[in-house]
């Protein structure tokens, strides 16, 4: 064999070996790339996942706080109420009414439960007096025109003030849902609007709306 052809071989083979190391190379840097495009992918999914997921709902899940205290939706509309501070008047004539069993029924119960102030509007002697044992029956009278059966959310009212539709209490003396400034409010027997502090109280048998002032039926 002569020098040429053994140099045309070893030039054959270089090329050879050379081509053979660039398709390496080039598989290599294209797997390379595919890692990181993957990678690349997955964290801009994780990152779309993080963006889109509902909060946390470990606040929302037991509602709203009233009174300092969180509503817990597993618990009763009474054993809610009475961790709120600022229902505390409401809590204590309840249970004078012997009312407790009741409003921790089954239900559903919606409940228009004052808070402190609103019976702090009312002459102090007149609390008083509905606290005494022969007033029990004008004091569920009273407390039984703020339940309604059947569970109304704020949404519900709303569509019920627009409608013109009133709530049947368990009293028996009739609520009406009104809209004023956009806002759903309650007007009872005498005609006095009331306002809705809190609402959507939601429990394990019914909702409770804190409102400001004391319902009265006719």
């Amino acid at each position: 064999m002569s020098v040429l052809e053994s140099r045309d071989m070893n030039g054959s083979v270089s090329v050879i070996i050379l081509a053979i190391v660039a398709l390496v190379i080039g598989a290599g840097g294209g797997y390379v790339f595919g890692m990181n495009q993957s990678t690349t992918d997955t964290d801009s999914d994780a990152t779309t996942t993080s963006q889109t997921a509902p909060a946390d709902s470990s606040d929302s899940a037991d509602g709203v706080t009233v009174g300092g205290a969180k509503m817990v939706r597993t618990l009763d509309i009474v054993d809610n109420a009475a961790k709120a501070k600022n229902l505390a008047t409401v809590t204590s004539l309840v249970k004078l009414a012997d009312l407790v069993d009741t409003l921790k029924g089954d239900g559903p119960f919606t409940v228009f439960g004052p808070n402190n102030a609103a019976f702090e509007k009312l002459p102090a002697e007149t609390v008083a007096s509905l606290q005494k044992p022969e007033n029990k029956e004008l004091l569920t009278t009273i407390l039984t025109y703020h339940v309604v059966p059947g569970t109304y959310t704020s949404a519900d009212l709303k569509v019920m003030a627009d409608k013109g539709e009133t709530l049947k209490t368990v009293q028996g003396t009739e609520l009406t849902p009104v809209l004023e400034g956009g806002m759903v409010k309650l007007k009872d027997a005498k005609g006095t609007v009331v306002s809705i502090e809190t609402a959507d109280v939601i429990s394990s048998n019914g909702v409770t709306h804190v409102i400001d002032t004391v319902l009265m039926p006719q």
